[in-house]
């Protein structure tokens, strides 16, 4: 394992369908778990108006943002076509039902 990775809790701290908010020196960070327990993690900020992602609604493998409805990837961080704009994506990884996440890196800024 990476020295990068750092462990964040376990899959059970996520609801499924839904998130939990972590703290880091990067801000909050938003971890999500779909109905096929793939865990995401995206900056818990909406590229739109910084609406609180972590109280969207999570569908597939898209969050819906509470505040205006715009929908984002939740492994690229995009916003879906007709809106644009990106989430910063954190690398996540899940073994043995612990959570790692990469604050060195991420998938888009």
């Amino acid at each position: 394992m990476s020295n990068n990775w750092i462990e964040v809790g376990t899959i059970n701290d996520i609801p499924a369908m839904g998130s939990r908010v972590i703290e880091s020196e990067e801000g909050a960070i938003a971890l999500f778990r779909n109905s096929e327990d793939k865990v995401f993690a995206l900056r818990n900020k909406c590229p739109h108006k910084g609406g609180p992602l972590s109280d969207g609604l999570v569908a597939g493998r898209q969050v819906t943002c509470p505040l205006h409805s715009w929908t984002l990837e939740l492994e690229s961080g995009e916003a879906v076509a007709p809106d644009k704009g990106c989430a910063r994506v954190f690398p996540v990884k899940v073994e043995n039902q612990q959570v790692f996440l990469d604050f060195s890196s991420s998938i888009q800024e």
